[in-house]
């Protein structure tokens, strides 16, 4: 039987994908990359925001026609049934903690689903990319977020799995590590040990590759904050961290139910930035959450200048269903919300662009990672800065190169 996979979303939806590949290989299904050919698709969705909910509706709509048998997967699985129904009747369901019972939708067994550690299955990785899942779930709930009703509640993977994982991916030749949750800084809370602690223990490998740290919560970040310092002290560890800010104004953090203030997020960031000065920060803001001011998006934009962060990813309010900000009074209007957001992308543009001209001159180790544009190859630093080359390289190479210019979003470089 042929199966064709479709992958929409997070680093997280990413690593179930590879978790149910290598599930279908082990028993001896065919993956196919032309829809034409399966027998199954199986599409793993994403809900985060309306716009990529619209997205994914339209897409099952596409597939209404398509005469095939469809099963959908990832975060919509789990909490958007009732829409699917609407467009596909007849598709069956895959939430993201039961990824593993894959074979038993396809063969339609009747069996109990029940969860367990993503890292216990066998996985398919297709290029030099690994996503790894460290954790599923979430400890506590944003009133603005979906996801932490797909996913559930913090459950933290063992970390001997967690490295039989990335021994596997570094042994089919995986060169970056993609170690991913919905809050890495919060793994470990809930089994006595932390992300520092991980990382510690899983770059022990002697093989060459590299570690990217997916999303962390200021909140869960500070706990443990020392030990995950410590832990990106390796060299196999990028010195990048995402770390979400969302409002740079502290009323709007406790609406957001985020746990911490803007001082505990400037703390984080100053505390990475002393030990890593080079390192990259990347951050998320949400424009126009309920009731919020001009003074305070002001704080926020005041926030952004001081803390100069290498990349920011802006999202306009988007309010989600059976989440708390769906019905809390004084809604932004959709043009104040989009003005917010245009002002905030031009000076976040502005920022990036000077934080990278200040890496023009050095010299890095990149790990290249994928074809450019223009015949061009594309790399990562060690800091995690997108770097492009007009050289012909070999995808999963690591090469020295100097930084000749800098572009919004990227480098360019040489060979030396």
């Amino acid at each position: 039987m042929k199966i064709y996979l479709e992958v929409y979303g997070c680093t997280a939806n990413k690593a179930d994908a590879s978790l149910i590949k290598g599930i279908l290989q082990e028993n001896k299904y065919v993956i196919v990359k032309n829809l034409d050919y399966a027998d199954f698709v199986i599409i793993l969705t994403c809900t985060v925001i309306d716009k990529t909910e619209q997205r994914m509706l339209s897409l099952l709509k596409k597939y209404k026609t398509i005469g095939k048998k469809i099963i959908v997967a990832g975060c919509m699985a789990s909490i958007q049934k009732e829409k699917i129904k609407k467009i596909l009747p007849d598709a069956s369901f895959l939430p993201p903690q039961y990824s593993h019972h894959v074979i038993d939708i396809i063969e339609n067994k009747n069996a109990n689903f029940i969860e367990k550690n993503k890292t216990i299955f066998p996985k398919k990785f297709d290029d030099i990319i690994a996503p790894i899942a460290i954790a599923e779930g979430c400890m506590f709930s944003c009133s603005y977020c979906i996801t932490t009703h797909a996913r559930g509640k913090l459950r933290s993977f063992t970390i001997n799995e967690i490295k039989k994982d990335i021994s596997f991916a570094v042994n089919s030749g995986c060169k970056e590590i993609q170690l991913t949750a919905q809050d890495t800084s919060s793994y470990g809370l809930d089994k006595k040990t932390d992300l520092g602690k991980l990382l510690t223990s899983v770059t022990q490998f002697k093989e060459d590759f590299r570690i990217r740290i997916g999303m962390m919560n200021p909140f869960t970040c500070l706990k443990n904050l020392d030990s995950i310092i410590k832990g990106f002290n390796s060299s196999k560890v990028y010195k990048f961290v995402h770390i979400p800010v969302q409002s740079g104004d502290n009323e709007i953090l406790e609406k957001m139910n985020r746990k911490y203030n803007v001082q505990d997020f400037k703390k984080i960031v100053y505390a990475f930035r002393e030990k890593y000065p080079d390192i990259t920060i990347a951050t998320d803001v949400i424009a126009g959450f309920p009731g919020e001011t001009d003074k305070q998006f002001q704080n926020t934009i005041d926030l952004i200048k001081k803390i100069k962060p290498d990349v920011t990813n802006i999202t306009r309010f988007s309010a989600r269903p059976n989440t708390v900000a769906k019905t809390m009074k004084g809604r932004i209007t959709t043009q104040v919300a989009k003005q917010r957001s245009r002002v905030l992308s031009e000076i976040c543009d502005d920022i990036s662009f000077e934080q990278n001209k200040k890496h023009i001159g050095r010299k890095y180790n990149i790990l290249v990672t994928e074809v450019g544009k223009n015949n061009s190859f594309m790399g990562r630093s060690e800091n995690y800065k997108p770097v492009v080359l007009k050289e012909k390289l070999q995808i999963g190479t690591f090469k020295n190169v100097e930084i000749k210019d800098a572009a919004l979003t990227f480098l360019l470089a040489n060979l030396i």
